[in-house]
């Protein structure tokens, strides 16, 4: 374990190391050490960038928008050409005298870039108030106190905003702990929760919740599970709570404004805007006003507004179809695929148009030992009949990105990659 004298030595000593440059890109996996990156950045009047993926090409992007910066790593990634500083494990000496620093609250503590699920990544700058009222406002929607002494466990990287917000942001602002590893698996999840003291709060995607549930995971006692990424359908919320006798929670949010909603799956779908926030209907659709917000900021979701506090989510503009004259909603269509039995994962997908051909909806589905004819069976008792998938494609998996999101370039490559085996032959 750490203590806070030492973080803040570890902060002191880092800072005083790191080159005299605006932005640096901070890539290493270990959290604490991620933290010691970040906070160290901030001492020293710098931005953090947050790439939309750690895949090279994301990260060569970010590297020519913003040339005059350099890379925290804690193994041996290199963003070439920007020069990489290792982040040693013990950076400085335990030292409880050493002062907390002060952040300017308008200081631009981060950059953001949108995920790409819908087209190309969107930088937005962060201030550090405003990370620091939404992760207060956060905790206090879930009730946590500092005397509570919960410990975080997060499957989601920290270089993501819901990773950021909710394993670092949120124990830096309510005295919590956190586990410095990202389990993956659910074996994983199992003993990194084991590894820390209760009370636990484990920081997770449906992904991840899905895969706990189907393997019947024996968790330590979790006092509640918080979810974001994806829409978490509430019988899967259902049979977590059950499985694992705790609460779970989701968080709504985007990157142009950060975590902003709350809402307990099994009891409603009425998502409830965080203390300080309020909702206003526009001409061009809802918007969030916030005071730490400098200007109205639109929500990207087709959203129906229940008064100035709660919403009801529909989905992305992008995420309406229009199929023989019916309109649908993909995320809607997905959410009624992965609640039959026997699917793992799954997503309908409308590809693009090409010539006069009519699009058809495509659906990926994951479903070990379960048939494509089961599926459309179980489909049919559920959705319109014209929003049926044509075809429905059994895969082992699907090309989900580190934070649970599906791409629209994943989707087509392995919608592309599909055609090439049937061309195949395989």
């Amino acid at each position: 374990s750490m203590t806070y004298g030492r973080f803040l030595s570890d902060v002191e000593a880092l800072a005083a190391l790191l080159p005299e440059k605006p932005t640096v890109i901070n890539l290493t996996d270990d959290r604490y050490r991620f933290l010691v990156g970040f906070a160290a950045a901030l001492v020293r009047g710098q931005t953090t960038l947050l790439p939309p993926s750690r895949a090279p090409g994301a990260l060569a992007q970010v590297a020519r928008e913003y040339s005059n910066s350099y890379c925290l790593v804690d193994g041996t990634e290199q963003v070439k050409p920007l020069p990489s500083y290792q982040i040693p494990k013990n950076t400085g000496r335990q030292n409880d005298t050493t002062k907390v620093p002060h952040i300017p609250v308008d200081h631009p503590a981060l950059v953001a870039f949108t995920s790409g699920s819908t087209g190309c990544p969107r930088p937005h700058s962060k201030t550090w108030g405003s990370l620091a009222a939404v992760a207060r406002s956060t905790g206090a929607r879930l009730g946590l106190m500092s005397s509570d002494q919960m410990t975080v466990v997060a499957t989601v990287p920290h270089q993501h905003m819901y990773g950021l917000e909710a394993s670092i942001m949120l124990p830096i602002q309510h005295g919590m702990a956190f586990h410095v590893g990202r389990p993956l698996f659910p074996e994983d999840v199992r003993l990194a929760l084991a590894e820390v003291p209760s009370p636990r709060m484990l920081v997770t995607t449906p992904l991840h919740i899905r895969a706990c549930v189907t393997t019947r995971s024996r968790l330590p006692p979790v006092e509640c599970i918080l979810s974001a990424t994806a829409p978490l359908p509430r019988s899967l919320a259902k049979e977590a709570e059950t499985l694992f006798q705790t609460s779970v929670y989701e968080v709504y949010g985007f990157t142009e404004a950060g975590s902003l909603a709350t809402r307990r799956t099994v009891d409603e779908n009425t998502w409830h805007v965080l203390d300080g926030i309020t909702l206003h209907q526009e001409s061009a659709g809802c918007s969030l006003h916030a005071p730490y917000l400098r200007e109205p900021v639109l929500f990207p979701d087709l959203v129906s507004l229940q008064g100035p506090h709660r919403f009801v989510l529909h989905g992305r503009g992008t995420d309406l179809v229009n199929i023989g004259g019916h309109r649908g909603s993909l995320n809607d269509l997905s959410q009624k695929l992965n609640e039959i039995e026997g699917v793992q994962d799954g997503v309908f997908f409308l590809p693009d148009e090409k010539g006069t051909a009519v699009t058809r909806l495509i659906a990926f589905v994951v479903a070990p030992d379960k048939a494509a004819e089961h599926i459309l069976s179980a489909l049919r008792a559920v959705i319109d009949p014209v929003f049926l998938p044509r075809p429905l494609h059994l895969v082992p998996h699907l090309p989900r990105n580190e934070t649970g999101k599906l791409t629209r370039e994943a989707l087509l490559g392995l919608l592309h990659n599909l055609h090439n085996e049937e061309r195949r032959g395989t």
